[in-house]
């Protein structure tokens, strides 16, 4: 899958951001084919892990998939060709004209850019670090990450009746000890 970052540069006062919905894995086909037509397309991409057959490779996913982001001039005849795109199911809209976004929000998403990749904050944790749990039946016990996940959960283990259990648990629930 390639989800290419089209020109950001015609960033004026003349133009605003809007999210377009694309075909079911189309975000690449969209994006080649709105910046041939000269529109600025964004596709923000991150790194995401795969296992299929035994093997575990990374791939480039689309951060929002099935949507990607297009500068649109505000006059409105301009930005009618965008909804008959090869790849572009549909211009997300508010009645006749298109949902504008703030310039803040994809500036964001390009702040935390490394070579065209978004990069997740890093993680306050470690596996093998030793933590307290602050919320939840075992609030208060102590515990050791075994293993984290992309989405915010820890796997810990911890001593319960003399015998070493495994919890899964929110990154929330628990704090550094």
């Amino acid at each position: 899958m390639s989800c290419v970052k089209g020109k950001i540069a015609l960033r004026h006062e003349r133009f605003d951001w809007a999210v377009v919905n694309t075909q079911p894995h189309k975000e690449g086909v969209a994006v080649d084919n709105l910046v041939r037509q000269g529109f600025s397309a964004y596709c923000p991409l991150v790194r995401k892990r795969v296992r299929h057959a035994r093997k575990t490779h990374d791939v480039l996913r689309p951060l929002f998939p099935g949507y990607l982001f297009v500068e649109v001039p505000k006059d409105r005849r301009a930005w009618r060709p965008i909804v008959s795109t090869y790849g572009v199911r549909a211009l997300l809209r508010h009645g006749d004209e298109p949902c504008r976004l703030d310039p803040r929000f994809i500036a964001a998403l390009q702040a935390r850019e490394i070579d065209g990749i978004i990069v997740a904050p890093a993680s306050p944790y470690e596996v093998g670090q030793q933590v307290r749990i602050t919320d939840g039946p075992f609030e208060g016990l102590v515990a050791t990450i075994t293993d984290m996940n992309e989405k915010d959960r820890l796997v810990v283990l911890m001593d319960l009746l003399n015998r070493p259990v495994r919890v899964r648990l929110y990154g929330r629930q628990v704090a550094a000890n």
